[in-house]
């Protein structure tokens, strides 16, 4: 989770305790209580060795649920952040090789922070997956962030990831599969759509991109 979304879950008061407004990673161990106690360690080491000024491990399962449960409210904290009722949020995500992952986190929030969204970030990091959680109170507000989840997509491409991980291709994203499978695997599937559903009947004018007309 980065520092923006780590800010707006102490804003919310929806965790029982405060934590720094740091980017901060979360690790989730099972296995033994010894197992599970060794994992710690070592991962507490390496954290260390890459800056890390805090780290917290909890000792039974009412702390594990506590700090995990700062993922299962990320959601509504960045949308209360404002105190705005009128505020709307724009999930998305998209995915990279996890070396990537670093360099599109940073240009992405330095790209939000250039047009001015407000926006939140929280990530399976581990599969190189991040989700952007994207603000906006007015039409202005929307086109910006409709700006920058082009941008988001397209540094993704660049970075020999994929237009999202995890929420799907649906209408907003298809105008993106071509860039990034090429002309020929589109078309593959298209045509294993139209021998299974010729009517066109599953889901019409989702997941693949509209044919230019000639």
């Amino acid at each position: 989770m980065d520092n923006h979304m780590m800010e707006a879950i102490n804003h919310s008061g929806l965790s029982s305790h405060t934590y720094p407004e740091k980017d901060s990673l979360f690790f989730k161990f099972q296995g033994s209580t010894s197992s599970i106690a060794e994992a710690s360690k070592v991962v507490k080491k390496i954290v260390q060795a890459h800056g890390s000024t805090k780290f917290n491990a909890a000792r039974n399962d009412e702390e594990a649920d506590e700090l995990w449960n700062h993922r299962k409210v990320a959601l509504w904290s960045t949308l209360s952040w404002l105190d705005d009722a009128e505020a709307r949020v724009w999930t998305t995500d998209v995915c990279v090789p996890p070396s990537k992952l670093p360099e599109l986190v940073g240009e992405t929030k330095k790209d939000l922070q250039e047009h001015q969204v407000v926006s939140t970030i929280v990530g399976h990091v581990g599969d190189g997956n991040f989700h952007a959680f994207l603000l906006f109170r007015n039409d202005e507000e929307l086109e910006r962030v409709k700006g920058a989840v082009h941008r988001m997509v397209h540094r993704a491409l660049k970075l020999d990831g994929t237009c999202t991980g995890e929420h799907g291709v649906g209408v907003g994203k298809k105008e993106y599969l071509v860039e990034e499978l090429g002309e020929g695997t589109v078309e593959l599937m298209r045509a294993i759509k139209r021998s299974i559903d010729p009517l066109n009947l599953f889901n019409p004018g989702k997941l693949y991109p509209d044919k230019e007309s000639k």
